[in-house]
């Protein structure tokens, strides 16, 4: 079977989703910003502050090159440079997590650890508008995660793999 790549914008359940289905598929997992945090020694917030979005996005690449396990949760960004999604589709499955924006600010209410959702609301829209044809665009299969269990996401996206 294919690698599964879960892509969606923060807050869309990418890591706890990814967990559950590695789980049920008795597969390893690899989540990229934990992997670029580990690697780099320093918090995501911190790679931001000190050496911008565009070092990141460089680290998200390699760590797309780097990360090896069948299922793979990616940061919110990493459909911002074309590379990511080809590399995505070359070595396996989109798996795009849909969430509106009312449910991601409610998920991400009280998170300060994000750095691109520290901004007023007029930005965090106008970001989550400029992804989301990105996602849509990019993904082989589509979810809708709003008001959903992670166990449920992820016997869709079980089912929808089947029909693959």
């Amino acid at each position: 079977m294919k690698r599964i790549f879960l892509t969606g914008f923060m807050g869309s359940g990418k890591s706890t989703v990814g967990a559950v289905l590695a789980e049920q598929l008795k597969a390893d997992f690899a989540d990229t910003d934990a992997y670029i945090e580990e690697k780099e020694a320093k918090r995501i917030s911190d790679i931001f502050a000190e050496q911008g979005e565009a070092h990141f996005r460089s680290l998200e690449t390699k760590a797309l090159e780097e990360v090896h396990e069948r299922i793979v949760s990616t940061g919110g960004g990493i459909i911002e440079r074309p590379e990511n999604i080809s590399l995505m589709k070359e070595k396996g499955i989109v798996v795009y997590l849909s969430t509106t924006f009312a449910e991601i600010s409610r998920r991400l209410d009280e998170d300060e650890t994000r750095p691109l959702w520290k901004q007023d609301l007029d930005g965090k829209k106008l970001l989550f508008s400029r992804r989301l044809p990105v996602y849509e665009q990019a993904a082989d299969i589509i979810v809708a995660t709003d008001g959903r269990p992670a166990d449920d996401i992820a016997a869709e996206i079980l089912h929808k793999l089947k029909e693959e």
